[in-house]
């Protein structure tokens, strides 16, 4: 493979970048081929040593989503991080996609319980308008307890979920050092 036509596989892998990071990024490798010539090397050597250029670009953008997730949690990120993980190998699709999935189940299982246990009075109150002689008091005080304790489960489904985005994200970067090259010991 040319140098050009590295290049161009490279640039057109890392489109989901800013320009000004992609820019930086084929600096870096232009310099690679600049150096290898110096060397005496050809192109194609060059470019058999950097290796696969798709393969770079997955690996650029895996690291790229998990420093934008450090920097801000927000959902997007944190689900583009999984799936630039999840692309690095079949081993991820299982490994990651599998516990994000029940994650987020459980995440919104417990935020779904939550808002309806704080809801459960208004949901008394109309069927006592709906139905009037069906109402009962105990149900009205039942339902108060019920919503006081959707506020405990509110207040901990949200650090809950905080603690499980900052988790995931440590799980996603040991496994993308797992499947970049194992775990180095120190």
């Amino acid at each position: 493979m040319t140098k050009y036509q590295f290049m161009r596989i490279l640039e057109s892998s890392l489109e989901k970048l800013s320009e000004e990071e992609r820019k930086d990024i084929l600096q870096d490798f232009e310099e690679h081929f600049i150096l290898g010539k110096e060397e005496g090397k050809t192109e194609e050597e060059i470019s058999a040593s950097l290796g696969s250029p798709q393969q770079i670009a997955k690996d650029l953008l895996v690291n790229h989503h998990l420093e934008k997730v450090e920097t801000t949690k927000t959902t997007g990120n944190v689900f583009r991080a999984v799936w630039a993980v999840i692309g690095l190998s079949f081993f991820n699709l299982v490994f990651v996609l599998g516990p994000f999935i029940g994650l987020i189940g459980a995440i919104v299982g417990g935020w779904v319980s939550g808002m309806a246990f704080i809801v459960s009075p208004l949901l008394v109150l109309v069927s006592a308008i709906i139905f009037p002689e069906a109402f009962q008091w105990f149900d009205m005080f039942f339902s108060f307890i019920l919503s006081g304790i959707g506020f405990f489960i509110v207040i901990g489904m949200y650090f809950a979920t905080r603690g499980i985005i900052n988790g995931f994200v440590r799980y996603l970067k040991f496994n993308t050092r797992l499947v970049k090259g194992g775990l180095k010991h120190d």
